[in-house]
């Protein structure tokens, strides 16, 4: 294991079981260290890992760590990532990349002056769903991309979530917390985003949770729980964008990319794979199209293995990515309570399209 490159945990919710799910079983990775406001979860995680349960201080110190897993809730992800940078160390965090946009900026301007690198999911558009997307678009199978559409709908998160404060509190809500798949696919196909028009609503002050020991309990709400609106991206595109913790259920197609010459159904975002459709001018069906791009059988973490181990100046799921999304989230926000169209002013590089790898080899 002397090669082996060694991870910090910090932050061991409900999340963490899908990245040590795949974490642990790529033989050049290496769980160092895990840490965790509750200590026996902490505890019974490095018993499960071989890792040691510190402190997060400790753990961002410790000499074998090189990249940090910021798996807290958003509300702690810019501290815990100015710490990790602040000791050394390169930092990979979940979505959002900061609970605001100020804190971002600050966490990849510290990071670029400290010399080390940010990441930042969602890795799931890495996946061969969103990637033989986006090699569709770049191939011309549509012709020239017109317009877009994104729709996410649920009840909330508080009706299978055992501890859902932090999805209603600054950093959550439905953008903040979903926005960020659909987003970075519609950038990934479309490239970056140069302005935003939305409008938001909030349904009620507050939720009852509705599972495990706390269920019955009443939470504040201090977020928007629906938020709508349209995305102007650099190449003239359109995307209409919705997600909602106010609705129940939609038949909407997730992603739906409409060209001069076809439109592409895209699946599901939150997830890894899924099937390409097409549906050419003039045919009088969708086609399948198949699988040319992505980590194929991805799982949570397939984007902090490519972070440590891939292109190590413009990452797949980077901080460059992260921000741009961040950003454009956030004039979403600006814009449903100014009345008016923002601009986003950040303008990423696309880092490459990702070949059809099969799970054995990014695994490896």
């Amino acid at each position: 294991m002397g090669t082996s490159h060694g991870i910090a945990i910090v932050g061991l919710g409900v999340i963490s079981r899908a990245y040590l799910e795949t974490l642990t079983r790529h033989p050049r990775l290496r769980i160092v260290a895990v840490a965790d406001l509750d200590a026996e979860r902490a505890r019974a995680t490095a018993a499960d890992t071989g890792a040691e349960a510190l402190a997060v201080d400790a753990a961002l110190a410790h000499p074998e760590v090189q990249t940090v897993l910021n798996l807290t809730i958003p509300a702690a992800h810019a501290e815990v990532a100015l710490a990790a940078i602040a000791a050394g160390k390169d930092v990979y965090g979940e979505k959002p990349l900061a609970a605001t946009l100020a804190e971002a900026r600050e966490v990849v301007a510290a990071a670029a002056a400290a010399g080390v690198r940010v990441g930042s999911a969602p890795d799931t558009v890495l996946g061969t769903g969103t990637q033989t997307a986006r090699s569709a678009v770049e191939s011309g199978l549509i012709g020239r991309p017109v317009s877009a559409t994104a729709t996410w709908v649920a009840p909330g998160h508080e009706a299978w979530h055992p501890n859902p404060d932090f999805y209603y509190a600054p950093g959550g809500g439905p953008l903040l917390d979903m926005g960020p798949y659909y987003i970075s696919s519609l950038v990934q196909t479309l490239g970056p985003v140069v302005s935003a028009t939305g409008a938001a609503s909030r349904l009620r002050s507050s939720r009852v949770i509705q599972t495990g020991p706390r269920a019955g309990e009443e939470i504040p709400v201090s977020v928007d729980t629906h938020v709508s609106g349209v995305l102007e991206h650099a190449n003239g595109a359109l995307s209409t964008i919705t997600t909602s913790f106010d609705g129940v259920r939609t038949q909407a197609n997730p992603i739906e990319i409409h060209g001069e010459r076809g439109s592409l159904s895209v699946p599901d975002p939150n997830y890894f794979d899924g099937e390409v459709r097409t549906f050419a001018l003039g045919s009088e069906a969708w086609a399948p199209v198949a699988a040319s791009a992505g980590f194929e059988e991805g799982s949570r973490g397939a984007g902090l293995i490519d972070f440590v181990f891939g292109d190590r100046q413009t990452p797949r799921a980077g901080g460059a990515i992260g921000l741009h999304v961040l950003e454009v989230m956030s004039a979403l926000l600006e814009s449903a309570r100014s009345g008016r169209r923002v601009a986003v002013d950040s303008a990423p590089e696309l880092p490459s399209l990702v070949p059809l790898t099969p799970r054995s080899e990014w695994l490896s």
